[in-house]
């Protein structure tokens, strides 16, 4: 995590050189004292737009004042964390959950044997916020709001229900598998709709999406990179998978420069997987193939055995759809840890 620490007196430079030579991370200082040309306000948007998390040494005052115009959303926003200029406290002042603000202030008071102060009321309370059961599983959050209504239910102690489709996530502290007398539901998915059970339909919901799903496509040189969007969307609809679900897009190496699968890897916001010939090989004989594309680049079949190589199972078997062809899996990686 890139931290930057923003410093303005002697004594918040000796507190910033401790954490940095303790946490042993990659770790800047801004300090008035030390650097030609500083300026607070262009320290602060520097670092608001460059570094992951932000550290104050100042008063809580100055520290809300100078983030003010830059905050946007709990699931964009660095972490922000301020310590008092004595190195008495360590408060978590924003983006405690997915910024990683509160994990972050219980480190640095432990480092500067300092005294942390959490305000988030599910931390104080013992209960696993919606949002940390997100960012400590690799899950979507399909709503801030909603999460911010499960929160709410489970600070006024109402009983709300977890339910995992893969049985992988054990049941987070302060949620019930009992679904009786439950005021909301968190329940985890890579499906655009999800039956829940009858007795969660008519609660409020939060649903988290699961990143399993994997795509292995071929295609013909300089395929179009609007109906391979058009596609691909269409299919997952079919299929029923939320697109956020996308791990990641496998294909031959080859199409490494296919701009259409590029344009697709970045709109999905997931990375591209390159297999070579001699992987897809391995594999290729596998699936159904065509003598056609044997000759033309060396194995049978691209899609189903990028999906195979990208450590899924085929959901949908290969889909031949005008001039590409699309597989989409399931990854089984994710059972195993």
């Amino acid at each position: 995590m890139k931290m930057a620490i923003i410093t303005i007196t002697q004594n918040g430079d000796k507190i910033a050189t401790t954490i940095e030579k303790l946490l042993k991370g990659d770790v800047t200082i801004f300090s008035k004292n030390n650097s030609e040309n500083f300026v607070f306000k262009d320290v602060v948007k520097k670092a608001f737009e460059e570094f992951e998390a932000i550290v104050f040494i100042t008063s809580t005052g100055i520290a809300v004042r100078s983030i003010a115009p830059y905050i946007k959303s709990k699931d964009k926003d660095p972490a922000v964390i301020v310590i008092d200029n004595s190195g008495n406290y360590v408060i978590s002042l924003l983006s405690g959950h997915l910024g990683g603000a509160n994990e972050i202030s219980l480190k640095i008071a432990e480092t500067i044997k300092a005294t942390p102060v959490i305000t988030t009321a599910t931390d104080n309370l013992g209960i696993t916020a919606p949002d940390m059961i997100a960012k400590e599983n690799n899950l979507i959050i399909d709503s801030l709001k909603d999460a911010k209504d499960i929160a709410s239910l489970l600070v006024g102690e109402e009983k709300v229900a977890f339910l995992d489709e893969e049985n992988i996530i054990s049941t987070p502290k302060g949620y019930t598998k009992d679904f009786k007398d439950s005021k909301g539901v968190v329940y985890v998915t890579n499906k655009i709709d999800y039956k829940l059970p009858d007795e969660l339909s008519n609660m409020k919901k939060l649903k988290l999406i699961r990143k399993n799903i994997v795509l292995g496509i071929g295609c013909r040189k300089d395929y179009s990179k609007e109906a391979m969007e058009n596609n691909v969307a269409n299919t997952l609809r079919e299929y029923n998978i939320d697109k956020r679900a996308i791990e990641s897009i496998g294909t031959v190496e080859i199409k490494k420069e296919e701009e259409a699968i590029i344009n697709l890897s970045q709109k999905l916001q997931a990375p591209m997987k390159i297999f070579t010939i001699d992987e897809i090989k391995e594999v290729h004989k596998d699936f159904e193939g065509s003598d056609f594309v044997e000759k033309t680049i060396g194995v049978r079949s691209v899609a189903e055995p990028c999906v195979k190589l990208q450590g899924g199972n085929n959901i949908s078997g290969k889909l031949k759809l005008n001039g590409m062809t699309l597989c989409i899996g399931q990854n089984t990686i994710h059972k195993e840890r």
